[in-house]
């Protein structure tokens, strides 16, 4: 069982009303395995578009992506329905999308572990220990209950334990909370807590930062790139292959974009970025000492 994911320079484009648009620019990202990782943005900033990819369920169309074992890239259909079928666990926006309502909730288990078997899967876990992982089998008579007939955040879980039949690497969970009140959102994310301390690497796509907080890690995309990640409450920047680095929104507001800044790094480790002046802007070995630079922006890196 093989949880991990690289990309590398990933890009992805699309038609729309005749124009090529980019949905995601040169994503780099790595995910090890064991990790929990919430993938956070604006509507449009490209994170469904890279849960899709990373589901093999669209192409890249440039760039590196690795899955597992599987190389995206340059996998044949095939391949990737094996995947899906074996390596990766998905759920779709939206519990019932995942569902077959006219089974019961163990025999949608059952169900989804038959295309594992199909492609040579051995060894999987009984249906009733998969409902188990996800808070389900402790429900007096849930397993012979259909979708319809399961509370929003039960069948939600039911996704998730479908996702998980054949006992997959990685999963991947596009919005798992969305129209969920605070409780079953809160038991959905202890179902995904109690996923990836089973040893499966968990990727969720969200918008709703209780979830985000309950993932041991946040990478958010903006403009279809990393542009910013977060570990243990601790905010990070992340320097693009090309440079360039999305600043968060509290020093946007001290350097708006088009603000030329100078460049400053410092011996103890960290980078001065002070905006430079309209007026004529002599050298300073310390930019800061200068009374008209705009108030300076202190920002650290990370350091080995």
């Amino acid at each position: 069982m093989n949880g991990t994911v690289s990309c590398r320079g990933l890009v992805y484009i699309y038609r729309l009303e005749g124009y090529d648009v980019v949905a995601l620019g040169g994503v780099d990202l790595d995910i090890a395995p064991g990790e929990s990782v919430a993938l956070l943005g604006p509507s449009g900033s490209g994170k469904s578009t890279l849960l899709s990819l990373l589901a093999g369920l669209i192409r890249p169309a440039a760039g590196r992506a690795g899955v597992g074992d599987t190389d995206l890239a340059k996998a044949s259909e095939a391949e990737l329905a094996k995947m899906r079928a074996t390596e990766v666990g998905v759920v779709l926006q939206g519990a019932e999308r995942n569902l077959l309502p006219y089974l019961t909730a163990e025999q949608n288990v059952r169900f989804a572990q038959r295309a594992a078997r199909s492609h040579g899967a051995v060894d999987l876990p009984a249906p009733r220990d998969v409902l188990a992982l996800v808070g389900l089998l402790g429900v007096r008579g849930r397993l012979r209950q259909r979708p319809s007939e399961l509370a929003p955040g039960e069948r939600q879980r039911l996704a998730l334990a479908v996702a998980l039949a054949h006992k997959p690497g990685i999963l991947l969970a596009d919005e798992p909370t969305s129209q969920l009140d605070s409780r079953a959102r809160d038991e959905v994310i202890a179902a995904l807590e109690g996923v990836r301390r089973s040893g499966t690497t968990v990727v969720v796509v969200t918008h709703d930062p209780a979830v985000a907080a309950g993932m041991t890690r946040q990478v958010t995309i903006r403009d279809g790139r990393v542009g910013g990640e977060g570990s243990q409450g601790e905010e990070f920047a992340v320097v693009g292959r090309d440079g360039a680095v999305h600043l968060p929104p509290d020093v946007l507001a001290l350097l708006p974009p088009g603000t030329r800044v100078r460049v400053h790094p410092r011996p103890d480790g960290t980078v001065l970025l002070a905006a430079a002046t309209a007026a004529a802007r002599p050298e300073y070995d310390h930019p800061d000492d200068h009374p008209r630079h705009a108030q300076p922006t202190h920002y650290a890196r990370e350091v080995a």
